[in-house]
């Protein structure tokens, strides 16, 4: 059985996770896809092509990429190369404090480029990138014409 993990699953957006995947077969080709919406619901995603070691596993940390959104060694390549679906679009956290972006990892078996609705991914799970930590206050400014936030930690 396919398994991918995100490891911790909930985090501060500039913290490094570590992605796996177990239970590929020795040297199987698959598409790792993170893919997230944000507050607009614009789809942001990316995509790498790797071929699983031969324990039929695959770490981003590891072992390169051969293609996709990005090749080579990238621990957090997929979430550094997310790019959106429509064209002039820019990945913005606005409500900072309330909530995390929540992205969505899949793992395609072969080569996928698109994504048809009728098939399923091997496997998925999905991560929290936090940020704002916990207990952390923020208070808005407005002196002047200087406007901004600051964040007071706990």
């Amino acid at each position: 059985m396919v398994e991918v993990t995100v490891t911790p699953q909930s985090s501060l957006a500039d913290r490094p996770v570590q992605i796996r995947v177990r239970g590929l077969s020795p040297s199987q080709l698959v598409t790792l896809r993170a893919w997230l919406k944000d507050e607009q619901g614009e789809c942001f995603q990316s995509r790498a092509f790797f071929r699983a070691d031969g324990a039929g596993e695959v770490d981003p940390g590891l072992h390169a990429a051969l293609g996709g959104s990005y090749s080579g060694l990238w621990p957090m390549g997929l979430l550094w190369f997310l790019q959106p679906d429509t064209l002039f679009r820019r990945l913005v956290k606005r409500d900072v404090a309330g909530s995390p972006f929540r992205v969505r990892l899949e793992v395609w078996d072969g080569l996928s480029l698109g994504t048809d609705p009728r098939e399923q991914p091997l496997a998925s799970c999905e991560a929290e990138r936090w940020y704002v930590g916990p207990g952390v206050q923020r208070v808005p400014i407005r002196e002047g014409r200087v406007r901004g936030a600051l964040f007071l930690p706990p």
